[in-house]
């Protein structure tokens, strides 16, 4: 694994400095959660900080000088540590090389994790902290539109299908299979189903009247 070799310190200087739009670039997609460092590996200094998070400043110490890298070496991470206050930071580490191939830099992409922490705590706490008791039933004996969205997603699952890829054809056959339930039987069932379908309601009625013909003139025969 090649040890960081000398580069000229002005060819250096160029080379880091088109990280810097990058660098900038990333912290503004990512602001405020993160912090790109750019890392000279020559003067084991840090040359540039975009939306400062760790308190650190332009020319401090890297302490990068005993890292070896192979050659076919670009991102290292994602890897977790610990920001100046405690708080947990990802890392992702990609390494910047000259023409020569040799690393010259480090640029650093440190994401603080605490606001996604408390986030996922809080979304947590919704969905599990309180205890969730079956429907009541005095609330819902009559509820038709209950009814008919509990059958409807039954079917969907029973035929392995998603509400909004349904065909034409698919939405008349879960139309008569709500009908043989007695989901029509609710004044305004029409127009509901109609909705949640993206039908016409002509097209509803059109479909239970062809049906029921059928199934009348099957029991004249």
């Amino acid at each position: 694994m090649p040890r960081v070799q000398r580069t000229d310190a002005a060819a250096r200087r160029r080379l880091l400095a088109r990280s810097v739009p990058l660098a900038d670039g990333i912290a503004a997609l990512l602001y405020p959660f993160a912090e790109v460092v750019v890392h000279d590996l020559q003067t084991q200094t840090i040359v540039h900080l975009a939306n400062n998070l760790s308190r650190r400043a332009i020319g401090d110490a890297t302490a990068l000088d005993d890292i070896e890298f192979d050659d076919d070496e670009g991102v290292i991470g994602p890897y977790e540590k610990r920001n100046w206050d405690g708080g947990l930071m990802r890392a992702t580490s990609i390494l910047l090389r000259d023409d020569q191939h040799q690393p010259i830099g480090v640029l650093c992409i440190n994401v603080a994790m605490s606001a996604f922490e408390q986030a996922r705590a809080t979304l947590d706490l919704l969905v599990h902290g309180v205890r969730v008791v079956p429907q009541p039933e005095r609330l819902f004996r009559d509820d038709w539109q209950d009814k008919i969205v509990s059958f409807l997603h039954a079917w969907l699952a029973s035929h392995h299908l998603a509400l909004g890829s349904l065909t034409r054809e698919q939405k008349r056959d879960l139309i008569l299979a709500l009908d043989a339930s007695g989901a029509f039987k609710g004044r305004n069932a029409v127009p509901y189903v109609a909705k949640v379908l993206d039908l016409g309601r002509g097209t509803v009625f059109k479909y239970l009247k062809a049906a029921r013909d059928d199934a009348a003139r099957t029991r004249r025969r």
